[in-house]
C-alpha cells in the first residue's frame, strides 16, 4: 500500500507538546497541515514552538533555511475545525478521555470526506472504543508516536478490530515516508511498548523496596552492565511517577488484574508523597542545584586471582573469558557434568552467572557455601560495570577475590544483597517474557516488538526476543521458573510461546 500523496492535508488536532510536534513532522515531509485546538492561544504557542525548534535545527546545520521556512509555512492555524474540512489525514493528540475522543471523531466523520483517515495518538486507549458507534469505524485507527515526535522515530501503527487493513498499510507507509520506523501492532492494553516495558520498572522497584540495594546502584549496573539509555530510576523520574504509576495502573486493570502487571506499592507512596520527579525536585532522587549527584556503591579496589578455572560451559557469559584472558589471566578449562551449567572457580570461590535463585539457596542446593553470583551483561566484552552477590555462608575474603578478578578486566564491580535473579538478568528475563507473550497473542510481530522496543525506548542489542535467543529460551525459563518458585507469585509465570520454544530447541525468530 502506498504512503498517502504531498497533496493530501493533514489536519492535526491538539497544538500541545505532541500535538505540534506531529504537525511538524507531517509538514518537513511536505504535507499542508491544519493545526486546531480548542484554545485560540494554544494554537499560537503549538506554531510558536514549531518556528523555535525549526530554528534550533537550523542553528544545528540539520536543517537549511530555506527548508525551514518552507515547513513552517505548510503549518495553517485553524480557528474552526470546518476550516480544515478538506483534510485527508486528520490526528488527534487531545486530552487522553476516550468520552472526549469519541466525540471528536463523531465530529470529524461528519466534517470530513467519507475516505477520510481519522487516526488517534493515544498511548493507551482502545481503538475499538473509540470507532464504537460511528459510520466508518473501519476508516479509524492509532497512530502513536513518541514524545518528543520529531525526534523520536517510532510510530506504533494501531488497527481495531474494524480497522481497514488498507487503512492500517497506507499509514505504516506513510510513517515511513516522513522518516519514522513504523510497527503494526493490535489494540490491546499498552499496545507494545507501554505493555512491555512494564517489567523495567516493576523489577528494579521490587528489588529496591526489598531493600537490596540503593538505587543508583540498580541505576547504573542495568545502564552500565546492559547498555540501557538510562537506569530505570533514572527513567521514571524523568517520565513522573504521577504517569509511569497511572500507566501501569491501568495496563493492570485492563488485563484484569493480572498479577503480572500488579503496581509498586512502594510507588504509590511516592505518588502520594508528592514526591512525583524532576517535576516536582524529588523523586527517587532530588533534584535541584544543592541536589547531591546519586553515586552507584563501587568495590574499592581488590587484589584478584592471575589464574581461574572454568568448569563445564558458562552459557551466555562465556564472552567473559576472553576478556579475563586479555586481561593477562590465565584460563584454565575442564570439562563439567553433562546437563549442569558450568561455573569458574576464582580462587576458593565458585563463581557462575545468576540463574533467578538466590546465591543462599544455590549454595545448599550445590553443596557449595563460598558461592559467588555475576549478574548478566547484554555484551561482556565491552561493559563496564557487573553486579555480584554472594551467599550467606560465603566468606567475604572469597567475594573481594573475585571482585578483584573482575576489575583486572577493566569492570567497575557493585556488590549487592542477595536477591534472586539479581537485577539485570531478572529485568531481561521479564522483558522477554512479556514480549513473547505479546507475539503468541497477536499483539505483534516478533520483529516489530523488537523494532518497537529499540526505538521507542531506545533499548540495546536487538531487543527483548533477541537477548532471549542470544540467552537461549531454556535458559530464560528456567530463571522465570526460579523466580516463581522464590516469590511464590503468578507474576513469573512463564509465556506458553518461550516455553515451547524452549522445548523445541527453536529461536523466537522463525
Amino acid at each position: 500500500m502506498a504512503a498517502l500523496g504531498k497533496d493530501v492535508k493533514v489536519l492535526v488536532v491538539g497544538a500541545g507538546a505532541m500535538g505540534s510536534g506531529i504537525a511538524q513532522v507531517a509538514a518537513r515531509a511536505g504535507h499542508t497541515v491544519y493545526l486546531y485546538d480548542g484554545r485560540t492561544e494554544a494554537i499560537a504557542a503549538g506554531c510558536a514552538a514549531i518556528e523555535k525548534d525549526l530554528k534550533f535545527l537550523v542553528s544545528k546545520g540539520k536543517l537549511d533555511e530555506a527548508e525551514a521556512e518552507a515547513t513552517l509555512a505548510r503549518v495553517v492555524p485553524v480557528a474552526i475545525l470546518a476550516g480544515a474540512e478538506d483534510a485527508g489525514l486528520a490526528i488527534e493528540a487531545i486530552v487522553e478521555n476516550l468520552d472526549v475522543k469519541r466525540k471528536l471523531f463523531a465530529e470529524l466523520e461528519g466534517l470530513l470526506g467519507t475516505e477520510a483517515i481519522l487516526a488517534t495518538n493515544t498511548s493507551a486507549l482502545s481503538i475499538n472504543a473509540m470507532a464504537a458507534g460511528l459510520a466508518r469505524p473501519g476508516r479509524v485507527v492509532g497512530m502513536h508516536f513518541f514524545n518528543p515526535a520529531p525526534r523520536m522515530a517510532l510510530v506504533e501503527i494501531v488497527s481495531g478490530l474494524n480497522t481497514e487493513r488498507e487503512v492500517a498499510d497506507s499509514l505504516y507507509a506513510t510513517a515511513r515516508e516522513w522518516g519514522k520506523m513504523p510497527v503494526h501492532a493490535a489494540s490491546t492494553p499498552g499496545f507494545i511498548v507501554n505493555r512491555v516495558a512494564r517489567p523495567y520498572y516493576a523489577e528494579a522497584l521490587r528489588v529496591l523496596a526489598e531493600h537490596e540495594a540503593e538505587p543508583a546502584t540498580l541505576d547504573a549496573i542495568l545502564r552500565e552492565g546492559c547498555g540501557f539509555a538510562m537506569g530505570p530510576f533514572e527513567l521514571i523520574d524523568l517520565i513522573g511517577h504521577d504517569i509511569n504509576f497511572a500507566v501501569t495502573k491501568s495496563v493492570f486493570e485492563a488485563y484484569f488484574c493480572d498479577r503480572r502487571y500488579a503496581p509498586s506499592q512502594f510507588q504509590q507512596e511516592l505518588v502520594a508523597a508528592g514526591r512525583l520527579g524532576r517535576k516536582t525536585g524529588r523523586g527517587i532522587y532530588e533534584y535541584g542545584e544543592l541536589a547531591a549527584k546519586p553515586v552507584p556503591q563501587d568495590e574499592p579496589p581488590q587484589d584478584g586471582e592471575s589464574r581461574i578455572t572454568v568448569v563445564g560451559d558458562i552459557g551466555a557469559a562465556a564472552p567473559l573469558l576472553a576478556r579475563l584472558e586479555a586481561a593477562g589471566i590465565e584460563v584454565r578449562r575442564e570439562s563439567g557434568m553433562h546437563g549442569r551449567r558450568g561455573w569458574m572457580q576464582i580462587g576458593a570461590a565458585r563463581v557462575a552467572l545468576t540463574d533467578g535463585r538466590t546465591a543462599t539457596f544455590r549454595a545448599v542446593e550445590e553443596h557449595c557455601p563460598n558461592l559467588v553470583l555475576f549478574d548478566l551483561c547484554l555484551d561482556y566484552s565491552t561493559s563496564s560495570r557487573i553486579g555480584l552477590t554472594r551467599a550467606d555462608q560465603c566468606g567475604l575474603g572469597a567475594l573481594r577475590a573475585v571482585a578483584g578478578t573482575f576489575q583486572k578486566a577493566g569492570f567497575k564491580v557493585s556488590v549487592i544483597d542477595d536477591v534472586a535473579g539479581l537485577i539485570a538478568l531478572r529485568t531481561v528475563a521479564m522483558l522477554a517474557n512479556e514480549a513473547a507473550d505479546a507475539v503468541l497473542q497477536g499483539v505483534a510481530s516478533a520483529r516489530d516488538v523488537d523494532t518497537a522496543m529499540r526505538y521507542g525506548t531506545n533499548y540495546p542489542k536487538g531487543g527483548p526476543l533477541a537477548w532471549a535467543d542470544m540467552l537461549g529460551a531454556g535458559f530464560v525459563v528456567d530463571v522465570l521458573a526460579n523466580l516463581k518458585e522464590h516469590y511464590g507469585e503468578e507474576r513469573y509465570r512463564v509465556s506458553p510461546l518461550l516455553r515451547r520454544k524452549a522445548y523445541n530447541g527453536e529461536a523466537l525468530y522463525d
